[in-house]
């Protein structure tokens, strides 16, 4: 079986046996066929699983960093890990199904550069919040969003998959399928639910989506309702355009918001274990570059050993 055949047999696993996300599915693919192109380009014979060895992942590095993105400047040393850590899922699909190859665990990722957080401290939050024009539908839903997002620290692609249905603001609790298929439980602020019960008595309509557009091509309801639904890019370009109306030093996005959810908690003392199991990260590896920005421990000893008085 040809190498291109298993990465399609490895896309397909991750669809329907893993219930992997279509964009991440599509990454895969786009990162596994690129090897499988130099691949063809490197050799004159047909290469198999079994081909692949040490010498093959030095020379596909080595091809990684020499290439440019589509504005002509070299791979991030992030995107070019991306590569691997697909090719590692990829590996591991062919040793379980016993296909002999080199194993995942030879593939070691190169050392990225140091991620730069972005979030907003309390006073710069409640200048965002404040942005939007609450005398119309479209505002109440923005403060709504903004609530929501800082309130739970979801996912731009979890807050516009949310229903009327799933909201429950009495409990002040909604449960979430999130990135990977993993079930969790995320939390409204009392600000935030009262936000959402405005804006939803403002609407007239019966729309199942919890965020719908107010721009573009009116749908009816049935089949056509989807069509109504709030999109990512949609939310991403509101949160742009409260940044500059709120002249914030920031440029955050809704996945600033979720950084900004994470390291008030973490500032305010809250546990690692807890702020993971919220926004729903896989490993703890993931929630604890937060501690790097913030930490209430450090932050008491500078205070009490190096913080100078004027005068």
């Amino acid at each position: 079986m040809s190498l291109e055949q298993l990465i399609t047999d490895f896309l397909e696993f991750l669809q329907v046996e893993r219930n992997v996300s279509p964009l991440t599915i599509r990454n895969y693919k786009h990162y596994l066929l690129r090897f499988d192109s130099w691949l063809k380009a490197a050799s004159s014979t047909p290469q198999t699983p079994q081909k692949i060895n040490a010498d093959t992942i030095r020379r596909f590095r080595l091809y990684l960093t020499r290439l440019t993105d589509g504005q002509g400047l070299p791979l991030k040393r992030i995107t070019q890990n991306y590569h691997l850590i697909a090719l590692r899922a990829f590996l591991r699909f062919l040793a379980k199904r016993d296909i002999k190859t080199i194993s995942a665990d030879k593939i070691e990722l190169a050392k990225a550069e140091s991620i730069s957080l972005k979030f907003l401290n309390r006073e710069q939050l409640l200048k965002l919040l404040n942005q939007p024009d609450l005398t119309s539908a479209q505002g109440l839903r923005d403060r709504a969003i903004l609530e929501l997002l800082f309130s739970t620290g979801l996912r731009v692609s979890e807050l516009v998959k949310l229903n009327r249905g799933q909201i429950d603001l009495k409990s002040r609790e909604i449960g979430i399928i999130g990135k990977g298929g993993r079930a969790r439980v995320v939390f409204i602020s009392e600000a935030a639910a009262e936000w959402i019960k405005q804006y939803l008595a403002y609407r007239q309509d019966k729309y199942k989506p919890l965020f719908v557009r107010y721009s573009g091509k009116k749908v009816s309801l049935g089949q056509g309702e989807e069509g109504i639904r709030l999109s990512p890019r949609s939310v991403e370009r509101a949160v742009e355009k409260y940044v500059r109306l709120a002249k914030l030093p920031i440029k955050i996005t809704p996945h600033g918001l979720r950084h900004t959810f994470a390291t008030d908690l973490l500032s305010a003392g809250a546990d690692i274990r807890a702020i993971q199991e919220m926004l729903g990260h896989k490993n703890i590896s993931t929630t604890q570059i937060y501690t790097h920005v913030t930490n209430p421990q450090l932050k008491e000893i500078h205070r009490k050993f190096h913080d100078r008085k004027t005068g």
